[in-house]
């Protein structure tokens, strides 16, 4: 529909450009007058028709790229700061386009204003929409609930939350169980690649970076937990990882985070790293070589003759010889116990 729009609009600007200049040739054969416009125009309507249709779908393509791709699944917000924003291209495209229509001869100034209208009233709505939750603050029309911006200072913080933590989710039950409390500072740079990911034009980005604001605006209604945005800037370092390693360092911080080479770099450093996931597997229950635990086997393992099965915590048990008990509860002798990247696994035998 907006590259037929565009389409129709460049091919009358250019009709009747087409018209204008023919009036204006003085041809030195005998032709009528009238010939040489309706040729000319003729002309004109066919460049505007298909360099109209090529300005449309490029138009379409740009306006696209524009806001990082408007949002499909458009809430109320959008939809109203959308509406705003096509007011608002209207407003200004009429306002550009009225010297236009004074100094221009009407055949060619109207269809060349409707375009520039159209066109500024498309960018608004989708710049708009694309921006509603900040434009709506800013209003007033939708009031983000009070956050605290310090800087650090004597009072000793409790923990410094990452992007990652806050994606995994975990703290919010960790502070709803109460093993988290106190004072939760998150970084003002952490908020930002937040809501980078939060409009991201890949949906999976988008979903994670959506999923991380919403544990932050849960975590703050948690008893005991008192979230305070940091507005401390390292311009020294570009990179968030080091950012949020140098903040720690400053502050004594805690740091919270999901990330495994960031907790490494940070224990470097001499920084406390707190780890949800972590924690989650050094709760587990140990088990020693010898002891019979009771496994289902879910699945044929990587080697030959090998079944796979998981303890109630979610431990991977790798069994020799129970690639044919798929499906059957068996007694499994642990005979070794490792440690991966993935946590902790166990080998074992049928008892």
């Amino acid at each position: 529909m907006i590259v037929e729009a565009l389409r129709l609009l460049v091919t009358l600007l250019l009709t009747a450009l087409g018209y204008a200049i023919g009036g204006r040739i003085n041809p030195s054969l005998e032709v009528d007058p009238g010939t040489v416009r309706l040729i000319s125009a003729l002309i004109g309507a066919g460049v505007g028709y298909v360099g109209g249709g090529l300005f449309g779908r490029g138009f379409r393509q740009r306006l696209d790229v524009l806001p990082q791709r408007f949002l499909p699944q458009a809430d109320g917000q959008e939809l109203f700061a959308g509406a705003f924003g096509l007011i608002v291209g209207v407003v200004l495209g009429g306002a550009l386009s009225a010297p236009i229509i004074a100094l221009v001869p009407g055949t060619i100034a109207w269809p060349l204003a409707a375009l520039i209208v159209l066109s500024l009233a498309l960018v608004g709505a989708r710049l708009f929409a694309m921006r509603s939750h900040d434009l709506l603050t800013v209003a007033g029309l939708r009031p983000r609930a009070p956050l605290v911006a310090r800087r650090i200072g004597d009072e000793e913080p409790s923990y410094l939350v990452d992007s990652s933590a806050a994606i995994d989710g975990r703290i919010l039950e960790l502070a709803r169980m109460g093993l988290i409390e106190g004072r939760v500072w998150l970084p003002g740079f952490v908020i930002d690649e937040m809501q980078g990911l939060a409009d991201s034009a890949e949906k999976s980005r988008r979903r994670r970076g959506r999923r991380g604001l919403e544990i932050l605006d849960a975590l703050r209604s948690t008893a005991h937990v008192e979230v305070v945005v940091l507005d401390d800037e390292i311009p020294e370092v570009e990179d968030v990882d080091a950012k949020l390693i140098v903040v720690a360092e400053r502050s004594g911080a805690q740091l919270l985070t999901t990330d495994t080479h960031l907790a490494k770099a940070a224990e470097l450093r001499g920084v406390r790293v707190l780890n949800p996931a972590g924690l989650g597997e050094k709760l587990k229950v140990a088990v020693a070589v010898g002891e019979i635990v009771t496994v289902p086997v879910s699945k044929a393992g990587s080697g030959e003759g090998q079944g796979v099965g998981y303890l109630d915590d979610g431990t991977m048990v790798v069994i020799d010889g129970a690639s044919e008990r798929i499906g059957e509860e068996i007694d499994v002798e642990v005979t070794a116990t490792t440690r991966t990247a993935i946590g902790r696994m166990l080998f074992g035998r049928p008892a």
